[in-house]
């Protein structure tokens, strides 16, 4: 069962303009390409490089896990499965793509793994119940800009426990450039490293750059703290 939350406080935020990636937005664009297209692809490859990322980084089974923007669970069909039942927090705001996931990963490991599968477009984390030891925000900063990086890393810290670590991946470049002033799951936003510092610090975490980590697109990877 998907925990359901209501549309549009975020989208409030920003102002309209700049023209829409080919690929739409949303539900429309998800039934014309199909889940795994619409999350880009390389579905092994990408599930399996953030799977390996988090495990090498301290992941353990008896961790609890969010991931933010957790899609049809590309990388959530390699969490699901090696994680404690229940310990999986997958947050995403496409209904299509939460329902995309449930099937990939199948009925079977559904019931035996019991995934915390929530849908919001405001980084409500509260709906779980549980707060978690780690974090993941993969492919997520690179398709919002500024105000909303910020809320994400505002609005997700109170579900992590003293000492969580959340890890995100960003788009970097060497100056501050104008990005979109909407989001879109097929835009291009890109930041400095002391951009993604900042949006850290502003929202109580300790920032870290930890730069290339693999991603066969260029993304570089930030880690995000708490005390």
């Amino acid at each position: 069962m998907f925990l359901m939350q209501g549309w549009g406080r975020l989208r409030r935020m920003l102002a309209r303009g700049g023209p829409a990636p080919a690929v739409a937005h949303g539900a429309g664009g998800i039934r014309r390409v199909g889940h795994r297209e619409y999350v880009g692809g390389l579905w092994e490859e990408l599930g399996r490089l953030q799977f390996d990322f988090l495990v090498a980084h301290g992941l353990r089974p008896g961790h609890y896990l969010l991931d933010v923007g957790c899609g049809c669970l590309r990388g959530g069909v390699h969490f699901i499965r090696y994680l404690d039942p229940g310990h999986y927090c997958g947050l995403d705001k496409e209904p299509l793509l939460l329902e995309a996931g449930a099937a990939e990963l199948g009925p079977g490991l559904m019931r035996a793994k019991c995934p915390r599968l929530h849908r919001a477009d405001d980084f409500d984390c509260s709906a779980f119940g549980v707060r978690v030891h780690y974090g993941l925000a993969q492919s997520v900063f690179t398709h919002l800009p500024a105000p909303l990086v910020a809320a994400c890393l505002a609005r997700v810290r109170p579900a992590f426990l003293p000492g969580g670590t959340l890890f995100a991946t960003f788009f970097e470049c060497a100056a501050p450039r104008r990005n979109p002033a909407r989001p879109h799951d097929h835009g291009y936003f890109a930041y400095t490293r002391p951009q993604m510092e900042d949006f850290g610090r502003r929202a109580g975490w300790h920032a870290e750059y930890l730069g290339g980590w693999g991603h066969p697109r260029g993304q570089q990877m930030m880690r995000y703290a708490l005390p």
